[in-house]
């Protein structure tokens, strides 16, 4: 697990990095380059699908030429030039440049990371594996955060935007640094007569299919987490204070992401995962009734063990039952179905928002979650998956 512990930890530099800067890039194009919320965006929307997008043709090349260390190092290595592009950025179209850059890179490390994981995953423990991995990432979210709210709060209204792109390089190149730790499953490449992926569709297990329509269907109602935020301040927290709402979900779901991942290794992958689409539309109806400040923080901390549940659980499922010459192509492609789910979820949700008022959009995405456990616990089949198609588990490399 030493390996898992190491991709963890890039992951770990990579999100403090990340999360010093995401919170407050709106800040710096309306104050600095008078950028319209519209503009912010539509500019988060194009950098979000070139990721999306690129995800699937990522853990297509993976499983092509066998080289997931290279490639997840370049992705992770775009966090730095993303950095550096925003110190250089002189309009609102050099910012989003930079965001392109970022995305890019989110894009191109996902599938051949999620392959590593499970290629270092003993069969039995991949959703501890996998779990290990996700509470890495999020302890260095909730870190950046912190890092975030306190660099927002020493100096209101007057922030040296520059210097803190320029101190958030420096977790980022430490993420870098650990690649040389990190060991990678050597396989011979094949790169002659291989068909495209989406011709190999009649190789993937009927469960996997069920999953990644499921996973569509779930996302329409899972709009962007700044809906969250919005209607924590319908009930009173102010731009600083709904930082702190977010750092409580992430240190949840980084707190309970080993356990629950080692639980789906006893249990199976399905509980965890009906489970987790019930909790998830618990929070949303919750949402939509939220009257006060302490409902509100229980709401997020009930949202941080509905991502515990999920994320690394289903990235366990989909490397357990895919094909073994595709796991990085329907990583990858999963991560690219929930990508473009995304974009029609938020703008549904802000419809529903406008339209009828702000309770709507979580009462619609509670009902699709519920609609998602229902289908998972009629049609998905039961078991540790692990060990009914050991052929597909991904090999293991100690």
């Amino acid at each position: 697990m030493w390996n898992v512990f190491f991709l963890g930890l890039v992951s770990f530099f990579a999100d403090i990095s990340a999360e010093m800067v995401y919170p407050i890039i709106p800040l710096y194009l309306t104050s600095v380059f008078g950028t319209t919320p519209a503009l912010i965006g539509v500019i988060e929307g194009i950098a979000e699908s070139i990721a999306s997008l690129l995800k699937v043709f990522s853990g297509y090349i993976t499983d092509k030429y066998k080289k997931k260390k290279p490639i997840a190092f370049i992705g992770y290595a775009t966090g730095f030039l993303y950095k550096t592009a925003l110190i250089f950025a002189s309009s609102w179209i050099g910012v989003f440049g930079a965001r392109v850059i970022d995305r890019i890179g989110k894009g191109i490390r996902t599938a051949p990371r999620d392959v590593m994981v499970c290629e270092s995953a003993d069969k039995n423990r991949m959703g501890t594996a996998f779990g290990i991995h996700k509470a890495l990432d999020m302890a260095g979210s909730a870190i950046g955060i912190i890092i975030a709210y306190l660099l927002l709060t020493s100096t209101p209204g007057n922030f040296n935007y520059k210097k803190i792109f320029f101190l958030s390089m420096i977790p980022a190149l430490l993420s870098l640094a650990i690649f040389p730790f990190i060991k990678e499953k050597k396989k011979k490449p094949v790169v002659s007569k291989r068909e495209p992926f989406w011709k190999n569709m009649k190789k993937l297990d009927s469960q996997l299919k069920l999953y990644l329509l499921v996973a569509f269907l779930f996302t329409l109602g899972n709009s962007s987490n700044a809906f969250l935020l919005l209607r924590a301040k319908n009930v009173g927290f102010n731009d600083t204070t709904v930082i702190l709402l977010y750092l409580i979900y992430n240190v949840t779901a980084s707190l309970l992401a080993i356990p629950l991942g080692r639980r789906s290794d006893k249990v199976g992958r399905k509980r965890l995962l009906v489970l987790g689409y019930i909790v998830f539309s618990i929070v949303y109806f919750g949402f939509a009734i939220a009257y006060n400040k302490t409902f509100m923080i229980l709401l997020f901390i009930l949202y941080g063990v509905y991502t515990a549940m999920i994320a690394g659980v289903e990235r366990a499922f989909i490397a357990e039952i895919s094909p073994q010459e595709l796991k990085g192509t329907m990583l990858g492609l999963h991560s690219t179905i929930v990508g473009i789910a995304l974009f029609p979820a938020s703008a549904i949700a802000g419809i529903l928002w406008t339209t009828f008022g702000a309770k709507s959009p979580f009462i619609f995405g509670a009902c699709l979650s519920l609609i998602a456990a229902v289908i998972l616990l009629v049609f998905l089949k039961g078991g540790k998956y692990s060990e009914q198609k050991n052929n597909n588990v991904c090999d293991i490399a100690q």
